[in-house]
């Protein structure tokens, strides 16, 4: 996939667009990129996605932004494995908050990205004051050469597939559901760096990872499983938060105690899988009170893994 973080002043190449965050890049989304895949083919153009960056919400409110499902790198990641060609960041900044909807339209997705087919939500907003709907975009689609369609919201067993449901799911150690939502269990990317070894002290070392956003959309303690090491994941037990303990004042950290794994993986870059949640994080009186903790905590994380195992045979079993 090729990525551009800038819209042309002038397009290569006719394109197939949808426009949107992408947050998470869950089964709505996923929904909107097959639905983009199959036009792009019938025309022989790029499926190519727009996206944003920053999110509009954390350009004018960080401190009132949602929480991010995903960062920038394993949004595009996700949308070249969904077989997207082209992807587009749009830079999000004042002069692009004040574009009316119509010059939007002729100078970026005409003249920039020569948009022959272009696919929005059925509640898609934009242009200045965000004015532009998909009415506004029919209006102009004879004179700009492009043909407009819509797709609306997914819906499972009733609920409305949003980042926003993903984030309460989350929130709420709601796993099953957020991964249910998702399509694939939550997991966050970055790269293992050097920590305060403060595990490996306790007897229980951890590869601590890089996270691009400090405000998670979860916390607590986690069976997980670590990707990116070997040919297979590796199971885990994870602690994601700001560790009261050790830190009075802590920042979010990510750090993983993969059972029985002692490899040097400093610098690698792995995705971490949230799979159960096993308690929400706690201050202990002293270190030794945690260090009993952690131990109960990998031994459930054991259980936890060893039934999932357990399961998995049973129905190889059943066929």
């Amino acid at each position: 996939m090729r990525v551009f973080r800038t819209i042309p002043a002038r397009a290569d190449i006719p394109i197939a667009l949808t426009i949107g965050n992408f947050d998470g890049v869950h089964l709505g989304h996923q929904a909107m990129l097959e639905r983009l895949r199959r036009e792009a083919a019938a025309r022989a153009l790029p499926a190519a996605v727009m996206t944003f960056e920053p999110h509009p919400r954390e350009f004018f409110a960080p401190d009132q932004a949602p929480t991010r499902l995903s960062s920038l790198r394993e949004k595009l990641e996700t949308l070249a494995a969904l077989g997207v060609d082209r992807a587009y960041v749009c830079r999000f900044s004042y002069d692009l908050a004040r574009t009316p909807p119509e010059v939007f339209v002729e100078r970026v997705l005409v003249r920039g990205l020569s948009v022959r087919w272009l696919l929005v939500g059925d509640d898609f907003r934009f242009g200045a004051r965000r004015a532009g709907d998909l009415k506004l975009l029919q209006s102009l689609a004879a004179e700009g050469g492009y043909v407009v369609d819509s797709i609306s919201s997914v819906t499972i067993a009733g609920r409305r597939v949003s980042s926003t449901a993903i984030r309460a799911a989350l929130a709420e150690g709601d796993l099953d559901l957020a991964a249910q939502l998702l399509g694939r269990p939550y997991s966050i990317s970055g790269r293992v760096i050097g920590g305060d070894r403060i595990g490996r002290t306790l007897g229980f070392p951890t590869a601590n990872v890089r996270m691009r956003h400090n405000r998670p959309p979860l916390q607590g303690i986690f069976a997980v499983r670590v990707h990116g090491i070997g040919s297979v994941p590796l199971a885990g037990a994870a602690s994601l938060g700001v560790r009261p303990t050790i830190h009075a004042q802590g920042a979010p950290t990510l750090e993983v105690h993969i059972l029985d794994f002692e490899r040097d993986i400093y610098g690698r870059h792995v995705r971490v899988e949230f799979l159960r949640k096993l308690r929400d994080e706690l201050k202990f009186s002293d270190v030794e009170t945690l260090r009993k903790q952690i131990a109960r905590d990998v031994q459930e994380t054991r259980l936890y893994f060893a039934g999932l195992e357990a399961a998995t045979e049973a129905r190889q079993l059943g066929r």
